[in-house]
């Protein structure tokens, strides 16, 4: 029987070139989604580029998930295009594109008990059989440290709590060390400290010449974190751009129906978004 690793130990695939600062990691142009009977994305447009953040937020149904599925050329659209790396997500065989793109979904599900250890390793796969290979060890005892799940490494992953599993996770994806992050909602199941952790993860990341894209639900964090925020509504992208530009009060209260304040940080600046509540 075939391993996971096996699968990736082809020799002749195309390696990742290194990344040019500030260069397009993943396109998107024209992209529209439909699923069942309803118009999931709808031409929407979106670049993320070598050393930023990219937030995805928006209201349940938006559509954040499905672009970032389709960013990942893990689900195909009905039309437009993804470009990774400079080529057409569907040009790259499968290996190779595990070279250039690594996924959080929302939820992480094995259904054996592995070690912690070896889930993060599951993350080395795309690079065996390449000059990175030795690169294993130290990848995987980096990623585990960034996370703070070293301490529980050798605990089978089917024990761990949800919020341990999902920085577990995030410990595989940066493991693998794709020039391009996506992340989908990987703080939902965290507690304050480590929900800071993860998005202060995705700024080291973005300072290291990676791009990222995350799907947040929580503003605040969107704002402190992210270089621009795509604010998603009915399938569409109805502003992009710095959280401070849009950030607006009477976006997000139209988007997500429902009246909030954004009034600046009295330290920072940082957009803070509040509700509006009856006393």
């Amino acid at each position: 029987m075939r391993t996971l690793r096996d699968l990736f130990a082809v020799r002749t695939r195309e390696l990742p070139s290194p990344v040019v600062p500030g260069s397009p990691a993943v396109e998107a142009a024209g992209l529209s989604v439909r699923l069942g009977q309803r118009q999931v994305l709808d031409s929407v447009g979106l670049t993320a580029h070598a050393g930023e953040v990219v937030a995805l937020v928006g209201p349940n149904g938006a559509g954040k998930s499905t672009l970032l599925a389709a960013l990942a050329a893990d689900l195909a659209p009905g039309s437009g295009e993804v470009r990774i790396d400079g080529r057409p997500a569907a040009a790259w065989s499968a290996p190779e594109l595990a070279l250039r793109r690594s996924v959080l979904p929302q939820s992480a599900v094995l259904s054996f008990p592995f070690p912690v250890e070896d889930v993060v390793r599951m993350g080395r796969a795309p690079w065996a059989g390449t000059e990175r290979e030795d690169e294993d060890d130290a990848a995987v005892a980096a990623a585990m440290a960034a996370t703070e799940v070293t301490r529980f490494a050798a605990r089978p992953f089917s024990a761990l709590s949800g919020g341990e599993k999902a920085r577990v996770a995030l410990a595989r994806v940066l493991a693998q060390r794709a020039p391009l992050m996506l992340l989908d909602e990987p703080t939902a199941a965290l507690d304050l400290r480590h929900q800071e952790l993860v998005l202060r993860i995705c700024r080291e990341r973005a300072a290291a010449g990676d791009a990222v894209v995350v799907v947040l639900h929580d503003l605040g964090l969107a704002a402190a974190y992210a270089d621009r925020a795509a604010v998603l509504h009915d399938g569409r992208i109805a502003e992009l751009g710095p959280p401070k530009a849009v950030f607006s009060g009477e976006l997000l209260g139209e988007v997500y129906r429902q009246p909030v304040e954004v009034f600046p940080h009295p330290r920072t600046g940082t957009p803070l978004i509040v509700p509006v509540r009856q006393n």
